[in-house]
């Protein structure tokens, strides 16, 4: 089935932004994707055309920069809607918190003023759950899209922070500008599952870390695990649902957050060929909790140790109709067999 409506996808070779892609074209819709350099279009339809994603011809490129003002007028011209998947921000040792939030709060406001001036109905942009849950210390009491983190949360990490201005960032815009322009957010969780190719997200490093010998001990720490075909499909479905303009989505899995001790144990008895890599003694909480008073890593540890693991997906179920097709155990064995093919861990 075909649809005129044609959609925009920035970061058109990002790990999530691919799942999005097949999944819009799957459902018969023209993408348009942004790409930094038009040199890695081929790579992105090799990708697509290698797991078997139809209407390959209903796929177009364009340049676009997000730190750059020029590209867009000619990337949204003719788009219905939006997908705004890339990140303007990666994390490196040379930018400073306010950099950071500076340079991804600009990028994320280009796309909106651009998609607003070309008259596109609605954006959906990727947002993540730093943004929503990252303050709930009370462990009895369900996060959920109503909540909004601390910027100034003890622990929380340079690329969260920047995430969550950003994000403020926008709601704000749209509130005092009159636009008629939609805009809607996916605040996804630690977002594992299936690569379509080599490229991972920076959540695979939660699992890498299990694997390659730089955890030596298992923090107890808890995370809300996501698989990205089901961060996609929110995508979609909030790309059109009439009650979705102005909502926040958290896209996680069913049930409570993970342990690093649950995720240990997940792949020791289904890739037992895996399990003499993984650590085996857990780290007491006083160690993470003396570490933060030096180093920031476990600084920002000793926060996710405090945060409530009860989070509630039921906003996309009861709004969007989503119903999970996957599950956190899955996300994490797919997020294993993905860097297993990329050459990341050696099975």
């Amino acid at each position: 089935m075909k649809n005129n409506n044609l959609v925009l996808v920035t970061g058109g070779n990002g790990f999530l932004a691919m799942h999005i892609i097949k999944q819009l074209l799957t459902a018969g819709y023209p993408v348009r994707a942004t790409l930094r350099s038009l040199n890695r279009q081929n790579q992105v339809k090799t990708t697509l055309a290698n797991t078997d994603t139809p209407n390959l011809d209903q796929l177009s490129f364009v340049q676009a920069d997000l730190t750059q003002d020029a590209d867009w007028p000619a990337a949204m011209a003719d788009v219905t809607y939006v997908m705004s998947v890339a990140a303007p921000v990666f994390v490196n040792g040379n930018q400073g918190s306010e950099a950071m939030a500076q340079v991804a709060t600009e990028g994320t406001l280009r796309i909106i003023k651009a998609a607003e001036k070309a008259g596109v109905k609605r954006v959906v942009m990727t947002a993540n759950f730093g943004a929503v849950g990252f303050s709930n210390h009370d462990s009895t009491r369900v996060t959920t899209e109503a909540d909004w983190t601390d910027p100034d949360e003890p622990g929380l990490s340079l690329y969260e922070r920047s995430k969550l201005v950003a994000e403020k960032a926008a709601w704000d815009f749209l509130k005092h500008s009159n636009s008629p322009l939609e805009f809607t957010t996916v605040n996804a969780g630690a977002m594992l599952g299936p690569s379509l190719d080599n490229h991972v997200s920076g959540s695979f490093g939660i699992v890498k870390n299990l694997l390659d010998g730089s955890l030596k001990m298992i923090p107890n720490i808890h995370v809300n695990v996501v698989d990205v075909r089901d961060v996609a499909d929110i995508h979609v479905r909030a790309m059109t649902a009439p009650k979705a303009s102005s909502q926040r989505f958290l896209a996680i899995e069913d049930g409570d957050a993970l342990s690093m001790m649950d995720m240990v144990t997940i792949i020791r008895k289904s890739r037992p060929e895996l399990a003499a890599k993984l650590p085996t003694r857990s780290l007491p909480d006083w160690v993470l909790k003396l570490g933060a008073l030096f180093n920031n890593s476990a600084k920002e540890g000793r926060l996710m140790l405090s945060l409530s693991p009860r989070v509630s997906n039921q906003k996309a179920k009861q709004v969007l109709g989503w119903k999970p097709i996957s599950s956190s155990e899955t996300a994490i064995l797919k997020a294993v067999d993905s860097l297993i093919a990329a050459g990341e861990i050696k099975a």
